[in-house]
């Protein structure tokens, strides 16, 4: 029997092509449905704003907090007057926070795209815009941690000392990166700065530290041996990736925004012995936040060498920063005559903050290395 002469629905002009895609697809007619879902980028949480000082700024360009160093105390003599201390203590300094630039995400949605588009898309471009916020509202304040945790007391006053920030090493005096994720490593640095801020007098309510994931899950694969996790929720910490709660009082997060091993977001070192998780694009690096590259900034967030590539992880207390909002995240959409203009709409996300260290002694640097990292 004779084969039939299939009629080419799909094809375009008759093509007798049987490859995939271009003028020869034998599908190419075929009609491209939408799966109703939308691949998101990574939405890594934003956890700093809640975990430091948070004023609000009205009719001013920056905000001023006080310190007040320590006082000492003797015995009184009889008969003479007390008309104070001699030293007439205590010393008083100030910090002054800045308000940066206005800082802003925007897309413009044309009207006749998104009339022909068969799937909503300005919900998830307000959600992205608030995503590109947030990222850098975390990273700025956590650069600003690591530059107090390097930093001595504002209060600086002829024969008063007063506590700076802590930098504490993990691991041995080699620059090895691995030793940034060796549980045990992590563990004793954790309790030095415990130990640390205590001898500082810094309150213990509201420690908390701010590790990278592979840090934090470097914990949770050795909760059978480092005591962490009490043995009947072991499996459960395993298993659900959140069982290190923490460690010596100090609450723990994981976020991909602090200035790790000198990099940011996907970057990866590669050199630690874990697989990559390959095609990471090419952000290496904390250049956005760069006071020395980019305009709008006007506090001091510090540049790529002098953050160097040791730091490892942050520890530090409410009062180690603090960050002043004039306009908190908001997102506006345009209409009316210009939406008419330009037959579309400008989705805009903008906030105004700035951010710098408070109390250094609340702050802790991890490291690598023989040599903590200098002061910037």
């Amino acid at each position: 029997m004779a084969n039939a002469n299939q009629v080419g629905l799909g094809r375009i002009n008759l093509s007798t092509g049987t490859g995939y895609d271009g003028a020869t697809d034998k599908y190419a007619l075929g009609l491209k449905l939408f799966s109703g879902e939308m691949f998101k980028g990574f939405q890594h949480e934003t956890i700093a704003r809640d975990l430091v000082t948070k004023r609000t700024l009205k009719n001013g360009k920056s905000l001023q907090f006080i310190y007040t160093g320590r006082m000492t105390s003797s015995f009184h003599t009889p008969g003479t007057p007390i008309l104070g201390n001699s030293d007439k203590a205590p010393p008083v300094a100030e910090k002054t926070i800045v308000m940066d630039d206005l800082l802003i995400s925007s897309a413009f949605v044309y009207d006749l795209d998104e009339t022909m588009a068969h799937y909503e898309l300005r919900g998830e471009i307000s959600k992205k815009i608030g995503y590109a916020l947030a990222e850098k509202y975390d990273r700025l304040i956590f650069r600003a941690i690591t530059r107090g945790a390097r930093a001595a007391s504002p209060v600086s006053a002829t024969g008063f000392v007063e506590p700076g920030g802590t930098q504490i090493r993990v691991g041995g005096h080699a620059t090895n990166q691995s030793d940034a994720y060796d549980a045990g490593n992590l563990i004793d640095a954790f309790y030095d700065a415990a130990a640390a801020m205590d001898e500082k007098g810094v309150s213990g309510s509201g420690r908390c530290a701010v590790l990278n994931p592979r840090q934090y899950y470097s914990l949770i694969q050795n909760v059978g041996s480092n005591g962490l996790v009490n043995r009947d929720v072991q499996g459960s910490a395993l298993q659900g990736g959140t069982g290190v709660i923490e460690i010596a009082g100090i609450h723990i997060y994981k976020s991909m925004n602090i200035p790790f091993l000198g990099k940011y977001g996907v970057a990866y070192d590669g050199t630690t012995g874990e697989t990559s998780p390959g095609n990471l694009g090419s952000h290496i690096g904390p250049t956005p936040e760069n006071a020395n590259a980019t305009g709008g900034v006007n506090n001091d967030y510090g540049t790529n060498t002098e953050l160097g590539s040791k730091s490892c992880g942050l520890i530090f207390q409410k009062e180690a920063a603090g960050v002043v909002e004039a306009i908190g995240p908001q997102v506006q959409v345009t209409n009316g005559d210009v939406s008419v203009i330009y037959q579309g709409d400008v989705i805009l996300g903008r906030m105004a903050m700035g951010a710098d260290y408070l109390n250094p002694a609340a702050a802790v640097e991890l490291h690598i290395g023989a040599t903590a990292p200098s002061a910037f």
